[in-house]
């Protein structure tokens, strides 16, 4: 498998960060306390029409198990120390040596499944209030606790609506979909006249966003969609700011939370648990308020410093920024997200929960409710 070959056996020493300097930061910053400034002084070629040429391949299995928030070891420390960074590389070549042992034996386990590792030098991914995120407003917290899907504990299944959008194969959603897991990292920049598209592996989600120069972004932003027009991934606008930084503006993201019953009605998770560090069960609400902006800077021919701001004032007490490190890696392939061909586990679920529970299990292909066993559409009450 060539993309792990390439990233696990040769980036774990080269690719220990694309930071914010258009060399790797190989060694501990002199002030780890410090959020050092993204660099500006690289210039990217240009595409055929004069664009900064941000195309091709910037996989993030080699940040997917940097977590997103600080551990408290860390203190108010954006970087790793020395010794640090000389365990993070151990690490990486640790995994390595799991992908090669499992070649070695004809074998295809966790060494193979598991696609992340942990270069580079920043402590969290988080880089605003101290590498933690913001509390939630009363309303955020009160739909987090009270969500469904089947990372919560101990929770009722009777009908689809009980599971979320990952559950069920349809996206991760935005913005998390722009942040790693533990397979299927792989991140495509194509560009054209106009648009730039961000294909992610994950879902195979690609999110394609008219861009203009900056003098340009006014009459840009007159195109918004009307308030009650919506997708999965939202509308994405964006300007070129200056020779290397395109700035990317999401708003009219699907809204809703994990507690309704009408699976119409429901919205994804901003943050998807599956990333490290993020809060558990999948179900922060996303309110009609969630804006993203996004700040994607290439910093080296072979290394982009990408930023991302979310706000939802209905949810979270104060914005919060994140900062990835990209690297480029040519030889990485895509794999497709199969994940609907032969999948019977949300059925499995309804079926074991209803059983446990002394309920009818229900029948294959049935739309009637009372076929389903008597729950309604809406799912556990």
């Amino acid at each position: 498998m060539i993309r792990k070959s390439t990233i696990r056996l040769v980036a774990a020493s080269a690719l220990l960060a694309a930071t914010m300097s258009g060399a790797a930061l190989a060694q501990a910053v002199a002030d780890p306390t410090v959020l050092q400034p993204v660099a500006d002084d690289y210039q990217p070629k240009k595409t055929a029409w004069g664009d900064p040429d941000f195309t091709g391949t910037w996989p993030i299995d080699n940040i997917a198990s940097i977590f997103f928030q600080r551990n408290d070891r860390y203190g108010n420390r954006y970087y790793l120390t020395e010794e640090e960074l000389a365990q993070r590389e151990e690490q990486a070549n640790a995994s390595a040596e799991r992908y090669r042992e499992e070649d070695e034996q004809g074998k295809i386990g966790m060494g193979h499944w598991v696609e992340s590792d942990v270069s580079g030098a920043q402590t969290a991914l988080l880089v605003s209030n101290n590498g933690k995120l913001p509390a939630f407003t009363e309303y955020g917290q009160e739909m987090y606790r009270k969500g469904r899907s089947s990372w919560v504990q101990n929770q009722p299944f009777d009908w689809v609506s009980d599971f979320d959008t990952w559950d069920r194969c349809v996206t991760r959603g935005f913005p998390a979909s722009m942040f790693p897991f533990r397979y299927n990292n792989g991140i495509r920049l194509h560009q054209a006249p106009g648009n730039v598209v961000i294909e992610l592996e994950m879902i195979h989600d690609s999110r394609v966003v008219p861009v203009v120069s900056k003098d340009q972004w006014e009459e840009l932003q007159k195109t918004r969609w009307p308030a009650n027009v919506r997708t999965w991934m939202g509308q994405s606008l964006g300007y070129w700011e200056d020779h290397n930084t395109l700035v990317i503006e999401t708003t009219n993201i699907v809204a809703g939370d994990s507690v309704m019953g009408d699976a119409t009605q429901r919205g994804p998770s901003p943050l998807n648990m599956a990333t490290m560090g993020v809060p558990p069960n999948n179900t922060i609400p996303t309110s009609e308020e969630a804006k993203v902006v996004e700040r994607i800077s290439m910093v080296g021919p072979d290394s982009v410093v990408y930023e991302l701001t979310y706000s939802d004032p209905k949810v979270f007490t104060a914005p919060w920024t994140a900062r990835l490190p990209w690297t480029r890696n040519e030889d990485y392939g895509f794999f497709e997200y199969a994940c609907h061909e032969g999948n019977v586990q949300v059925r499995n679920y309804i079926n074991a929960s209803r059983v446990e529970r002394g309920k009818t299990p229900s029948m294959i292909g049935a739309h009637d409710s009372d076929e389903r066993g008597g729950a309604d559409v809406g799912g556990a009450q």
